[in-house]
């Protein structure tokens, strides 16, 4: 039995990681059964979700199973539901406190990234998403990049591209800006010997807001030795906490 279910699970394109998920075990365990001789041998409620999921009766059935395009439709529906269920109720446990909307859209993040990272383990999507996880951190930085994931989900096809959820007049312009920068890169009509002068003013760009940042973090810091000699302390903590970062800001104000 084994090998004619791992022959449908194949056809389908069922992975084991997604398909652990939906029986909820792990893979190791998935293995176990996988490995036993009849479903006969699986734990009765395992067994039986897995033969609802392959809309079968019992073992037997899996001979007659023909698997079209309409078939695989209908597993993969039943399993993604199965999956989002299975994960909503072991993310969900940790989001009390925010709404039912809120609880859904983190549940459905997390979820997604989970999946993604578990059947992917290339250096490709670790990056991606440690790249991702940066953005999200500098979210409340720039409203640019608030309108750049607005763009993306225009174009993408989920969000109506006369909807403006911002600043109205600023993503219309900038929206407009990315679509001709991009459309310039899908043509091939730009090239990386025409474009080398302006990634060089990027990179300095960078380079001197790093240096403008080290600049300010090496004043605070003689800033706060400063302020901690006048203050007649060794060191911040959370008693003098307050006196201490009030002296600090005295001392910058000199220098205004």
């Amino acid at each position: 039995m084994n090998n004619k279910l791992n022959n449908i699970l194949n056809e389908l394109g069922i992975s084991k990681v997604r398909l652990a998920k939906y029986l909820g075990v792990s893979r190791q365990m998935l293995y176990n059964y996988l490995a036993m001789d009849g479903l006969k041998d699986w734990p009765k409620e395992k067994s039986t979700k897995l033969m609802g999921l392959l809309n079968i009766k019992n073992e037997e059935e899996m001979d007659d199973i023909l698997i079209d395009s309409n078939y695989i439709m209908e597993v993969e529906g039943r399993l993604n539901d199965g999956v989002k269920d299975s994960l909503d109720r072991e993310v969900l446990s940790d989001l009390k406190g925010f709404s039912k909307k809120e609880q859904e859209l983190l549940a459905d993040i997390i979820n997604l990234l989970k999946e993604k990272l578990a059947e992917d383990k290339t250096k490709e999507t670790f990056y991606a998403f440690t790249y991702l996880y940066h953005y999200l951190q500098s979210m409340e930085t720039s409203m640019e990049l608030k309108y750049i994931l607005a763009y993306m989900s225009k174009a993408m096809g989920f969000t109506d591209p006369m909807e403006f959820v911002f600043n109205q007049d600023q993503q219309f312009i900038f929206e407009s800006i990315l679509f001709s920068g991009l459309t310039l890169y899908n043509n091939g009509s730009a090239s990386k010997v025409k474009l080398a002068e302006s990634h060089r003013r990027f990179v300095q760009d960078i380079e001197h807001k790093n240096e403008e940042k080290l600049s300010r973090t090496q004043e605070l810091n003689t800033a706060k030795v400063q302020a901690l000699r006048e203050l007649g302390y060794s060191e911040i903590n959370e008693e003098n906490a307050k006196e201490v970062l009030e002296k600090i800001a005295e001392i910058q104000s000199r220098k205004v």
